[in-house]
């Protein structure tokens, strides 16, 4: 399957220390999705690139009919081990499992910066049946908090091509379709609170980290681990707060 080589690789090694690392979504930026996107019972909804199942567990209370789809076959498993009641497939963004006009939402969380977007948007307006629903989901480190961006700053070098949300480009894509209408935007407030090892999942579960020789990424969580030590907002903690800010997007296809 066409996934970039640094989730194909990354992801493959991290899904234990994503499921630990990476936190949930906020109750209320989900409950905004399945208000805006009328997502419940009977509804049918894909959840694209759906990882361990972080969203799609947080989907299982609105009775809508899901379906999983993740290219990472460690990630996969992981997920339809967790939700065996869940409907889960092997597929991209750019190679939708699915039929013409099949769903009625689709969402997708963490990972729409790392699609080829005017391929993907062709594909989801391909299985949305007509004015269906697009959600899309980022939790982002508050790195307005020091050491955050601290943490940021360890991780940054080794990133290589490895794209991110915060650069942006990911919205060119709806930018120049005409396959959707403008995108609507809401922000919420959130936080993970954890222990040491939290934060040290949270590092080892992004892509380009679990992607490094062991040495190199032996290194990167030694720094972690110091930052950890000499920070004063952190310094003799047994209990670790991260700030998060979740970007919650949607849009319907245009007819």
């Amino acid at each position: 399957m066409d996934v970039h080589p640094s989730a194909a690789q990354g992801f493959g090694r991290a899904a234990d220390a994503y499921e630990r690392g990476r936190p949930g979504y906020p109750e209320a930026a989900v409950a905004r999705l399945v208000e805006v996107l009328g997502i419940g019972p009977g509804r049918a909804v894909v959840d694209l690139a759906a990882g361990t199942g972080k969203l799609t567990r947080q989907l299982l209370p609105s009775l809508a009919d899901l379906v999983a789809i993740e290219p990472v076959a460690s990630m996969r498993a992981r997920l339809a081990a967790a939700l065996p009641a869940v409907r889960v497939e092997a597929g991209t963004a750019e190679a939708l499992p699915l039929p013409d006009g099949t769903a009625d939402t689709v969402v997708v969380g963490q990972a729409f910066h790392w699609f080829d977007g005017p391929r993907a948007l062709a594909e989801i307006h391909r299985v949305l049946r007509p004015g269906g629903g697009l959600g899309l989901i980022w939790n982002v480190r508050d790195e307005s908090v020091p050491w955050v961006a601290e943490l940021t700053g360890i991780m940054e070098p080794y990133r290589g091509d490895a794209p991110r949300y915060l650069s942006g480009r990911w919205r060119e894509a709806f930018a120049a379709s005409s396959l959707f209408r403008p995108l609507r935007e809401h922000g919420f407030r959130h936080e993970q609170r954890g222990n040491r090892a939290m934060v040290r999942d949270r590092v080892g579960s992004v892509s380009f980290v679990a992607s490094l020789e062991e040495a190199d990424r032996a290194g990167l969580l030694a720094e972690v681990d110091e930052l950890l030590d000499r920070h004063p907002a952190l310094r003799g903690r047994a209990t670790v707060t991260l700030p998060y800010r979740t970007d919650v997007f949607w849009t319907f296809r245009i007819p």
